[in-house]
């Protein structure tokens, strides 16, 4: 059963235009169904073999599947973006790759080798191009999926797994354009050493919406939570890090297993440091959040984002936000990059295909 059309979706009888007929300037950050989708399975303790991309709609699974009971699976994000001169570009797949590869480790899942993974997000885009929105006006968000599929009633790793690639195109995860309004939550936490928290699994999401909801009720960006051992170091939000900026030291909490190891926050601190800043991985603790001059956030969604004020207990502490801000200048310079306005020196974008208007 094909998924319902999307207000910003028109239908088009067309099937070689450069776009799709959409309303590029209204996007934001949900989905529009686009055309296709890919779809690669195997069974426990073999290899994925090549995968197939077909028609995107709903796909059939069993009630019994460790997915849906048990919560075996992971997921990735990144994104494809267009450039002025019409060539499409996505950002270190390699490194999406190889976190999955991680995940799959640890919720002993087999994963699809780096170069499967690769290949079967520029196939996904490239069956999708006319989906990835103008220069400017968006980027083709793309979600791998890796889900126990096979059929198992006890707690056991499933005998089957599904590797599944679908795309959106998408505007701004957050529309407010001055920065964020961050609450500290003191109470839940969304991480625990030994857990999973420094894995991208599917479970890690759906405990933080019910703060995610509270925080937004009540009038706040998105919440940042603090590491539960002690209740006192900052950790990151709903679904991107966090930096602080004090002086010319840049600090982000340290990837110790309770934090995901963000590809945006890898990349943003390499930057820092290329034009001189001293960048900390290290425990970061809420008084010195608190004193900080700049906080921003990273993440495949929110690219670079300022954060303008944080609320814990009965105090609100207001940052430095717009031109002179550090994180406009990464903004600028990783977009840049992305978007091939200057030369990618890096080596961190991978070419999928010359559009032809």
């Amino acid at each position: 059963m094909a998924p319902s059309s999307s207000p910003l979706r028109t239908t088009t009888s067309e099937t070689d235009e450069k776009y799709a007929n959409v309303k590029w300037e209204e996007l934001g950050f949900a989905l529009t169904p686009i055309d296709y989708m890919y779809v690669a399975k195997c069974k426990q303790g073999e290899s994925f073999s090549q995968g197939k991309i077909v028609p995107y709609g709903d796909i059939s699974i069993s009630p019994c599947s460790p997915i849906l009971n048990y919560g075996q699976g992971l997921f990735e994000g990144l994104k494809a973006y267009r450039t002025e001169d019409d060539r499409i570009r996505i950002f270190r797949p390699d490194q999406n790759a190889l976190r999955m590869q991680t995940g799959a480790e640890r919720l002993c899942m087999t994963p699809p080798s780096l170069e499967h993974f690769v290949e079967a997000v520029k196939q996904t885009v490239l069956a999708n191009k006319k989906w990835v929105p103008p220069p400017g006006k968006g980027t083709l968000y793309i979600r791998p999926l890796l889900i126990g599929s096979g059929v198992i009633l006890g707690v056991a790793p499933a005998p089957e797994y599904t590797f599944l690639i679908y795309a959106s195109p998408v505007g701004d995860y957050h529309k407010v354009s001055s920065g964020l309004n961050l609450k500290v939550d003191h109470t839940s936490h969304r991480a625990h050493s030994g857990g999973t928290g420094g894995v991208k699994s599917c479970t890690n999401y759906s405990p933080v919406v019910k703060s995610l909801f509270e925080a937004k009720s009540a009038g706040f960006s998105d919440v940042l939570f603090l590491d539960a051992a002690t209740g006192r170091n900052i950790e990151e939000l709903t679904a991107c890090n966090i930096f602080i900026l004090k002086g010319n030291i840049v600090s982000t909490p340290p990837t110790s297993g309770t934090i995901l190891p963000g590809v945006t926050r890898k990349s943003i601190s390499e930057l820092a440091r290329d034009i001189g800043y001293q960048v900390e991985e290290r425990d970061v603790s809420v008084d010195e959040l608190l004193e900080a001059e700049e906080v921003f956030c990273t993440g495949t969604a929110v690219v670079v984002k300022a954060v303008e004020t944080v609320t814990f207990l009965d105090k609100k502490v207001k940052y430095r936000t717009g031109e002179a801000a550090l994180s406009t200048k990464l903004h600028s310079m990783l977009t840049n990059i992305q978007m091939g306005v200057v030369e990618d020196k890096k080596g961190w974008m991978v070419e999928i295909d010359r559009c032809q208007g």
